[in-house]
């Protein structure tokens, strides 16, 4: 069944991306209007995260990110055929950042949230930066998308790795120069075991993973930005956050990162996923150990 649903998504994928855009555009009008996928988890989240706009500035907001939510499965989709001189001339980047901290021989970890699209960045970012890109993923629950996903974002030579044991699949990179690539702003599964702060004014909890690792081996941390000067090109931008993270303060690595998210989603807000449940957790008093804010 994987050969078929392969072979039929990559003839759908030769299609010129032009052509694709045109069935992104009627999938847009099914999505939003017609089924209303998460339209009120969207229109809640804008609401909370801005308020001082107008009901019609939040839905034009709304529009633009189902515009790019389904051009960015457009695009997936396109990367079943596409070489890599193929994306790499539609993704652009400041690469040299990651290249001056391989010459240091030190590993690195880029935190990145959930812009649109991760997915041609890290297959353009694994072919072009000097590192063994390390790329962490949640296993699909359907066999035959998760086979298919698994067999994309390595194509360009990333090494996947499980987000449900990433403990053991560390273990051969223990000693050997890498980047580890991690969507630092996904909503925790343990509110216990997570650090808490204001995220545009709402306590919000954010994984320890990222910060615990880097402070933990002194692995310097990139923070990254996804833009999009038109349709069907970005540009990774990469931002040193810090060389010496064994230096810092138990949280402040979180908490400068969910500020700096917090500029990029305000700079650029129809390229953040609305439509994940980011604040689905709430807030106890019991957790008030790990406020960190």
């Amino acid at each position: 069944m994987y050969y078929i649903v392969y072979s039929l998504l990559y003839l759908v994928s030769l299609l010129p991306l032009r052509v694709l855009y045109i069935i992104s555009d009627g999938l847009y009008l099914i999505v939003y209007r017609l089924l209303g996928y998460r339209r009120k988890v969207v229109l809640e989240n804008l609401e909370m995260v801005f308020p001082e706009k107008t009901p019609a500035e939040r839905k034009k907001i709304a529009r633009k990110f189902y515009h790019n939510f389904i051009d960015s499965i457009i695009e997936s989709l396109k990367m079943v055929s596409a070489s890599d001189a193929y994306i790499q001339k539609r993704v652009g980047g400041n690469w040299e950042v990651l290249s001056q901290l391989h010459k240091t021989g030190r590993s690195c970890q880029i935190h990145l949230g959930h812009t649109f699209n991760w997915e041609w960045a890290n297959l353009a970012g694994a072919k072009i930066m000097p590192y063994t890109f390390l790329g962490v993923y949640m296993p699909i629950k359907n066999r035959i998308f998760d086979r298919l996903f698994r067999k994309l974002r390595a194509k360009s030579g990333s090494v996947l790795i499980p987000a449900t044991d990433m403990r053991k699949a560390m273990l051969p990179w223990r000693s050997r120069q890498y980047c580890i690539g991690l969507v630092a702003d996904q909503a925790p599964a343990n509110p216990e075991k997570s650090f808490w702060l204001n995220f545009f004014g709402k306590p919000t909890a954010f994984v320890t993973g990222p910060e615990t690792g880097a402070r933990a081996g002194n692995i310097p941390v990139v923070f990254a930005n996804i833009e999009k000067p038109r349709r069907g090109y970005y540009k990774v931008v990469f931002t040193l956050a810090e060389e010496q993270p064994g230096s810092v303060e138990r949280g402040e690595l979180t908490l400068r990162y969910a500020r700096y998210l917090e500029n990029v989603i305000r700079q650029q807000p129809d390229m953040w996923l609305w439509s994940h449940r980011r604040w689905k957790r709430p807030w106890k008093e019991e957790y008030k150990a790990l406020w960190i804010e």
